[in-house]
């Protein structure tokens, strides 16, 4: 559902304390000071994505800070992360000064004082979310403050298309894909953080081990997810996707093929389950992060020889080995098999 919140109606000496009142309202408590004699008309046009706000805003000239009386009344943790699209803003935070123009991005914390100019009429695109839900280190996240995010190039670019494309589509995700494409969103910048802070480093063949059963634990309790991918276990781990596809690449497989064969091997089991427990075949496929019926078909047939439900009958019947193990070599082992069941989806942190 959006909200939107406008001074257009009003005459230009109410817009003053109208918009001051809009902005607070909308972020977190600022002090506002519009630069022009007669205010220009501003609005705020936000949905709600889970824990994610995002708003479309556009106004006339103005300053925006957050100081030490508003922060010591607020209290809360929140970053703001600033798409420009029309005009240029001047941000100075944690001691530095940055000028972000069209098309780029910048991040603001509000628990540390800060300050933003526009001498232009502007338009951009903010998003507003609990500091704890991005997964950074605070001396990483304190250095990046007031920087200039390129939506031109790299990796910048790439985060910066995805938010973009998120705030597009925000009004029309359902509460249930929302929250996941926010948690994508949000893995994604930290990505982008800890690339630009060097935390990604090779590691030895000791160190390199222990990852790797770190990340397939991981991986494990976040089957059920559908959008369960490199980047966002990646970023959960501080590493590179590179990385991440090297630790698996010396135990012969890639990522994604361990994901399935895990996730197959857990609706394998879940088939002979769940007649007993109403569950069709299309219902076990999505327990376990398989959105695509058709998929989950094909997948199943190149593992196993044969169809979902073809195998299910096969088996209940008497005809098969009846627990459902065994019959392909490398698939998995039965502990993995019996690791933890789903509770619903997973957020990948």
């Amino acid at each position: 559902m959006s909200v939107v919140l406008s001074t257009a109606s009003l005459p230009a000496a109410d817009r003053r304390e109208r918009w001051h009142h809009a902005v607070s309202r909308t972020f977190i408590p600022l002090d506002v000071r519009l630069l022009e004699d007669d205010p220009s008309p501003g609005s705020i046009v936000s949905h709600r994505l889970g824990s994610l706000q995002v708003s479309q805003v556009q106004a006339g000239p103005q300053v925006v800070t957050r100081s030490r009386r508003l922060i010591a009344r607020d209290g809360k943790q929140f970053l703001i992360l600033t798409l420009q699209r029309r005009g240029s803003a001047l941000k100075e935070q944690d001691g530095r000064q940055a000028r972000i123009g069209p098309g780029d991005f910048s991040l603001s914390d509000s628990s540390r004082l800060f300050r933003k100019k526009v001498q232009d009429a502007f338009s951009f695109t903010s998003f507003h979310f609990p500091r704890e839900d991005l997964r950074v280190r605070d001396e990483d996240l304190r250095a990046l403050t007031a920087t200039a995010f390129s939506g031109r190039e790299g990796s910048a670019a790439l985060v910066g298309t995805y938010f973009a494309r998120l705030a597009r589509e925000a009004g029309h995700l359902d509460a249930l894909a929302g929250p996941q494409f926010t948690a994508t969103a949000l893995d994604l910048l930290a990505l982008l953080i800890n690339e630009r802070s060097g935390r990604f480093t090779p590691q030895g063949p000791e160190t390199a081990a222990a990852t790797l059963v770190r990340v397939k634990d991981h991986i494990l309790r976040h089957l059920a997810d559908p959008g369960l991918a490199p980047p966002a276990i990646a970023a959960a781990h501080f590493m590179s996707v590179r990385y991440l596809h090297k630790l698996f690449q010396a135990e012969g497989v890639t990522v994604g093929e361990w994901i399935r064969t895990q996730r197959l091997e857990r609706c394998r089991r879940d088939l002979l389950r769940s007649p007993a427990l109403g569950h069709g075949v299309a219902a076990v496929a999505r327990r376990w992060g398989f959105t695509s019926p058709s998929h989950f078909s094909r997948a199943f047939r190149a593992a196993y020889g044969m169809t979902p439900r073809a195998w299910q009958i096969d088996r209940l019947s008497g005809e098969g080995t009846g627990d459902g193990t065994g019959d392909r070599a490398g698939v998995g082992t039965r502990d993995t098999a019996e690791r933890e069941r789903p509770g619903g989806p997973a957020r990948c942190p």
